[in-house]
């Protein structure tokens, strides 16, 4: 008779194939040192088709003899230092030539600056020129993250002869639903502080105090963001950038916004892309998409084959700590070694293990380990729906709302609560990057939680792990009696010392509940289904934690406060409180459906 732990070590061995073993030890190595000297060319004029020069600082190692290119395209400038030249120096001293460019109408370059406009041709004939150069062997790749890694998508989609492959880390495929919107919501922290306040013009400005308009007084921009309507917002700190303007008056997903995306246009990318980001990024959507993108729809069998995914419990950028939790040493990792060995196989054909290794690399936050898949999602994925219940009190974290695998009954009591856009829940950790100050990250979620507008569904104690990785999204029975307004969810860890720690969020504009570009008011006291996508995660929820879904109707300033009137966004300043329902019943069973992994 077999005991419990030898039928688990067996359970385990027959399950291996959801754990591919690897070795990781490629996350953690230093970088080889550095090869050789480097010169290094400033303002370098590159011609771009309609006779707009463009700027570059070129490095590269000393001597005669051609290297494979890395292109960098940036809107901050190619003399920040010292991150700016950072990379450069360190591609360039282990056998690259580094073109570090300021994009159009930014810094150094010619022409009119409109973010992410321009970027496909200009993308295009970077490439072109460097994969031409006399120094250049005629193998060109992209480096970068952030915007320098959206814009590696975007010339990519064009398919540049030159281009090898790719690496856009912390990157976005579509600027309207992973960057200035998440479901229809509004990122106004990242839209006005990264927009009108940092890149109105050529050059980066300042996000510090400002005088506001009409008075004496200084104002920091995170206290700006209350003013409504948005419209004129940026007008309070003397800016006047067309983009904001633009984003404004777009609020769906039109082909003002499907003109800067490649998410319908993945079939057209030739070459392998490593996708890298974190769990807690803004851009997260960008990275699994272009990894799922590349991976079922690329033009050439080298592009889906190669294609690329590593994502850890990071934000912007890896880190060990991020937020209030340590995820210890394994977390961080060298990104500029990582980028090394890429480079190195897809643009020197050096055989350094990559091809053989498993093409998904997740870190598991709980277990706090990194784990090695052959897929994203996972392909033996269970989808499960964990229901909420209550006794019609499941307002904040002392109400009596509950979660279980159990089906509802054939009746319970609603849920309801008030929102009122004056009264916001603040943003309180998530995903939130590069605007107003805010606590991003996993961060202890009870002093929202508290709040009676926030409506609280709290699971039993794990007795057994429950590993969720993949997808999340809440399926939620709701009514307003407002023809408009936001749904908000979290799913959150409760640890055993009652520390709630949010692992994924999502938001859903209720007018785009049909999709981004099918804008439809609701009708007032209507029950809808509604599916908030909260992204991804993964997270191993440990015996003697629980698990726990919030639900409310605002995250501000991360998103921008919902006025509930059904009035054209971003143009009026009039508010209503708006009274919501949520249901949980036999007939309108809202749950979480969680990807849990066997």
């Amino acid at each position: 008779m077999r005991s419990p732990l030898q039928i688990a070590f067996l359970l385990a061995i027959i399950l291996a194939p959801t754990l591919v073993a690897a070795d990781p030890t490629p996350l953690f190595s230093a970088a080889p040192p550095p090869r050789n000297d480097i010169v290094i060319e400033n303002r370098v004029p590159i011609p771009m088709r309609d006779g707009v020069i463009l700027y570059a600082d070129v490095y590269r190692p000393v001597g005669d003899k051609a290297y494979p290119v890395l292109v960098s395209r940036t809107p901050y400038s190619v003399e920040r230092a010292p991150a700016a030249y950072t990379a450069a120096v360190f591609f360039a001293r282990r056998g690259y030539a580094y073109v570090f460019q300021d994009v159009r109408g930014r810094h150094e370059s010619e022409g009119v600056w409109d973010p992410a406009r321009n970027e496909f041709e200009d993308g295009y004939d970077t490439v072109e020129w460097a994969g031409t150069q006399p120094w250049s062997n005629g193998k060109v790749g992209m480096q970068g993250g952030s915007y320098l890694g959206t814009d590696q998508w975007q010339a990519a989609k064009l398919q540049p002869p030159h281009l090898v492959s790719i690496f856009p880390a912390v990157a976005a495929t579509s600027s309207y639903h992973h960057a200035f919107t998440l479901n229809g919501g509004f990122r106004l922290s990242l839209a006005f502080g990264w927009g009108p306040v940092r890149q109105e013009s050529q050059i980066m400005q300042n996000t510090g105090q400002h005088t506001m308009e009409g008075g004496p007084e200084n104002i920091s921009y995170d206290k700006v963001l209350w003013h409504l309507p948005l419209s004129d917002m940026q007008k309070l700190v003397g800016r006047n950038a067309k983009f904001y303007q633009n984003w404004i008056e777009h609020p769906d997903y039109d082909d003002y916004w499907k003109a800067v995306s490649v998410e319908e246009h993945f079939d057209k990318m030739q070459i392998p892309a490593y996708n890298f980001g974190g769990w807690f990024d803004i851009l997260l959507q960008g990275t699994l998409h272009g990894y799922t993108g590349v991976h079922t729809h690329g033009g050439t069998e080298a592009a889906r084959r190669g294609a690329r995914l590593q994502v850890g419990a990071w934000g912007h950028g890896p880190s060990r700590k991020h937020g209030d939790i340590d995820f210890g040493p394994t977390a961080d990792v060298d990104s500029s070694a990582i980028q090394l060995r890429w480079y190195d196989y897809t643009l020197k054909g050096i055989d350094n293990g990559i091809a053989a290794e498993p093409p998904v690399a997740l870190f598991q936050m709980g277990r706090n380990r990194w784990r090695y898949h052959d897929d994203f999602p996972l392909p033996d994925t269970q989808y499960r729906e964990l229901y909420f219940h209550s006794n019609g009190k499941a307002n904040s974290y002392r109400g009596n709302g509950a979660l279980s695998w159990d089906r509802p009954a054939s009746s319970e009591p609603t849920d309801g609560y008030r929102y009122d856009p004056d009264h916001p829940v603040p943003s309180h950790g998530g995903a939130n990057c590069c605007g107003s100050p805010t606590l991003i990250g996993p961060v202890d979620q009870r002093p929202v939680e508290q709040r009676n507008d926030v409506l609280v569904y709290t699971s039993d104690f794990l007795e057994q792990e429950v590993d969720v990785t993949g997808p999340v999204k809440v399926v939620l029975y709701a009514a307003s009696d407002a023809v408009d307004t936001d749904w908000v969810a979290k799913l959150v860890d409760i640890h055993p010392d009652g520390k709630a720690y949010n692992v994924a969020e999502g938001i859903l504009r209720a007018r785009h509940r049909e999709g981004q570009d099918k804008p439809k008011l609701m009708e007032p006291g209507t029950v809808y289904r509604f599916e908030i996508d909260l992204l991804a995660t993964s997270n191993a929820f440990l015996p003697g934690h629980r698990i726990r879904v919030d639900i409310t109707s605002s995250h501000f300033p991360q998103f921008d406060r919902h006025l509930n009137t059904g009035e054209p966004f971003g143009m009026s300043d009039k508010v209503k409180i708006a009274q919501q329902t949520i249901h949980h019943t036999a007939a309108r069973p809202s749950h979480v459906l969680l990807p849990v992994i066997p």
